[in-house]
């Protein structure tokens, strides 16, 4: 399993039925609705993790760092493990430029949430 899908199963609760990224229903329409065809309920990823956030003793800022998100999902922030969900997400730009490959990572980990059924807030996603 990737590390998406490591963070679509922290944010997603098991009912949602997120797709696996990666398999022929990411980002299609189908991904709205459940593994029964019953359309599911958008899930508001800002207080999934506005929640978790406040129940946690560390001041994380989730909205604008992939390093506190990760931190707070209790996933691998490292660069190492950066660079892997990096090439997970096909980033064609340079993984020594750490600054830009976060950014470009929060942003993209923001716009797969919403495709997959997830309520972002619009200053998060492109």
């Amino acid at each position: 399993m990737g590390i998406l899908s490591t963070i679509f199963n922290k944010i997603f609760p098991s009912a949602h039925a997120a797709p696996v990224p990666g398999t022929p229903a990411d980002g299609t329409p189908s991904a709205t609705t459940t593994t029964t065809g019953a359309p599911m309920a958008e899930v508001d990823v800002e207080a999934i993790l506005t929640g978790m956030a406040n129940q946690n003793s560390q001041k994380l800022n989730w909205r604008t760092s992939i390093v506190d998100l990760l931190k707070l999902l209790s996933l691998d922030s490292s660069l190492e493990s950066r660079k892997e969900l990096a090439k997970e997400l096909q980033f064609t730009g340079d993984t020594n430029d750490s600054a830009s490959m976060n950014i470009w990572l929060h942003r993209q980990v923001m716009n797969k949430l919403a495709a997959n059924g997830g309520k972002v807030p619009a200053d998060l996603k492109d």
